[in-house]
């Protein structure tokens, strides 16, 4: 019913349809017409830190294959460019579609540039866009660094003035509907992107400025966690790492052996999942947003076991939930 009203205003418009604003009747004609873009996601493989992350990244290579997507994408703390990671990245270069990477934090560990881990992945670039049927994504970086004094320790999780400023430019030059990819979250103060604030404030702009919602969804990892915000009419989901959540030296539990411990001695201080997750996503011009997400469980004590039950005031949880999210257009 929607689309037909839409399209009796715009043939009712007759000759005074040139005064309108370009970007609007562009809009109001996609809508004559459903699109649907699927796309697999993940997130947080952890090569250097999983011992089994070779079969968790080819579980997914080899059902994605198997589905009719247009793309698939990872969200990050992926796999730093040793030489001895080649087969794990060759086992991610084996989807035949079009394929998408962001860089996480720790894609740099041991010293490497971030442009070396891009020419690595054979990425775009640190951050870029593209369009899919009728759709515009977004991929930022969010591992820059802040120059001020008050910044915090730890990783950088900031995205800089110039990156913004594209941003602001890429945004402007799209009148498609829109969805960004970043490692950290926008919307989370605790550990998310620094300036987030700021970034989403960016991204409200460009809404106001086209008079309709355009910058639609954020999809972030990093937080191995299973979440969903919603500021400004813009959607925050969180895509759960594929393989663990981070408990740190407080709970360390050996739940694969002394031999894997010696192997990977940083997997002590996880609680892995027992299977793989990712999840698909499902975008549609009718203003719906599905997510289909993998579940599974703890191997070995459960957080709640060890004494942990929240990080970060969300639940530690071995899942993608499945979401169903009604996006606003005007």
């Amino acid at each position: 019913m929607e689309n037909r009203r839409n399209f009796i205003k715009i043939l009712s418009l007759g000759s005074v349809s040139a005064t309108l604003p370009c970007q609007l009747l562009a809009r109001d004609a996609a809508l004559l017409k459903k699109n649907y873009v699927k796309f697999g996601i993940c997130t947080d493989v952890h090569k250097d830190v999983m011992h089994d992350a070779d079969t968790r990244l080819k579980a997914f290579i080899d059902e994605a294959s198997g589905k009719n997507l247009d793309f698939i994408i990872q969200l990050g703390d992926f796999c730093r460019p040793y030489d001895y990671n080649q087969d794990f990245l060759a086992i991610w270069n084996k989807y035949q579609g079009d394929k998408y990477h962001v860089l996480g934090n720790h894609d740099t560990d041991g010293g490497f540039t971030q442009e070396q881990v891009v020419q690595y992945w054979n990425a775009k670039a640190r951050y870029y866009s593209y369009d899919c049927k009728g759709f515009h994504f977004v991929v930022l970086d969010g591992n820059e660094k802040d120059s001020s004094p008050n910044r915090p320790a730890g990783y950088a999780r900031y995205i800089g003035e110039e990156q913004l400023k594209w941003l602001e430019n890429d945004l402007n030059n799209t009148n498609l509907p829109t969805i960004l990819f970043c490692h950290q979250g926008l919307d989370n103060d605790n550990g998310g992107i620094y300036n987030g604030t700021q970034c989403r404030l960016v991204l409200e702009q460009a809404n106001t400025k086209a008079g309709f919602t355009k910058v639609q969804a954020v999809f972030s990892g990093h937080h191995h966690l299973d979440y969903y915000n919603k500021i400004n009419d813009i959607h925050y989901i969180q895509i759960n790492s594929m393989s663990y959540q981070w408990l740190g030296d407080q709970y360390k539990y050996s739940r694969y052996g002394s031999e894997v411990d010696k192997s990977h001695p940083m997997i002590k201080y996880t609680v892995p999942y027992k299977d793989p997750i990712w999840a698909y996503v499902e975008i549609s011009s009718d203003n719906t947003l599905s997510i289909y997400g993998k579940k599974t469980e703890f191997v070995g004590p459960s957080p709640t076991e060890l004494g942990l039950t929240t990080k970060f005031d969300y639940p530690i949880t071995p899942q993608i939930s499945d979401r169903k999210i009604s996006l606003k257009r005007r």
